[in-house]
């Protein structure tokens, strides 16, 4: 049997002139009337109920408008991108060696038992990372301050923030600023729950105000088998394998060169 064609419908043309789009135009403007009528009878339903929210909506609308508003960066970037370098820093002990480890497992489900020097693994891709430990002294700082795309800033919740952090931070601000993040550890030292959640709220803001308003900070709550837990390794290592970076124009404007080893 032949194969019925396929009959073509005739658009649907909508009437311009005559009764029938008479009687719709006539419908449309007694609708507009009516909701002119409710606001004349009810004012008060019309109004703005809150200040504040009015204010919100404004400022995000303001906003939106702005990002649309930036100037498009010309994206210099080869085929085949160099590695983003992410620099895990902290004072001695807060557990850097630990979380390059596991994030390495988390991308490579390998175990990597002792580290000697960066560590590059593919995270995607079109994405490599290289994981840098920074030592714990102002040259390695200043050097890594440089290159550093991502800077993964490890806190010890016990003890507080210490001077190697803000010194980094300082350095950091000199070299073009690279994206920080945060990462509480050692939050298995507190056993009450009421001032565990009160020292993450402080340190929260406190690292609000040394960075911007909003930076993200991730909490890895203790230790399994000599590892962090790995839902908490597995949130970070997708933040970062998502992360989208802006080229920085200290880095655009002061080349260098990364030796590996």
């Amino acid at each position: 049997m032949e194969k019925m064609e396929k009959k073509e419908h005739k658009r649907h043309q909508r009437k311009h002139s005559g009764p029938k789009a008479l009687k719709k135009n006539r419908k449309k403007d007694q609708g507009a009337e009516q909701e002119q009528d409710a606001r004349k009878r009810n004012p008060r339903a019309f109004t703005v109920h809150s200040a504040v929210r009015m204010a919100k909506t404004f400022h995000r609308t303001q906003d939106i408008k702005m990002k649309k508003h930036h100037i498009p960066l010309v994206d210099r970037t080869p085929l085949e991108p160099p590695p983003i370098v992410i620099v895990v820093m902290g004072p001695p002990k807060v557990g850097k060696s630990t979380l390059i480890r596991c994030l390495i497992r988390n991308y490579t489900r390998q175990k990597l038992t002792e580290i000697f020097g960066p560590v590059t693994i593919v995270s995607g891709k079109k994405r490599r990372l290289t994981f840098i430990e920074c030592n714990n002294d102002i040259n390695s700082m200043i050097d890594l301050a440089k290159v550093a795309d991502l800077v993964l800033m490890l806190i010890d919740a016990s003890f507080g923030f210490e001077m190697e952090t803000f010194e980094f931070l300082n350095i950091c601000q000199v070299h073009g600023f690279p994206r920080i993040m945060g990462v509480l550890t050692h939050l298995d030292s507190f056993k009450n729950n009421k001032t565990l959640s009160k020292t993450k709220k402080r340190l929260k803001h406190r690292f609000w105000t040394e960075v911007y308003q909003g930076a993200k900070l991730f909490y890895l709550s203790g230790m399994v088998y000599g590892e962090y837990q790995s839902q908490e390794v597995k949130n970070l290592g997708r933040f970062i394998s998502v992360m989208k970076f802006r080229p920085l124009t200290w880095q655009t404007s002061h080349s260098y060169v990364l030796v590996d080893r």
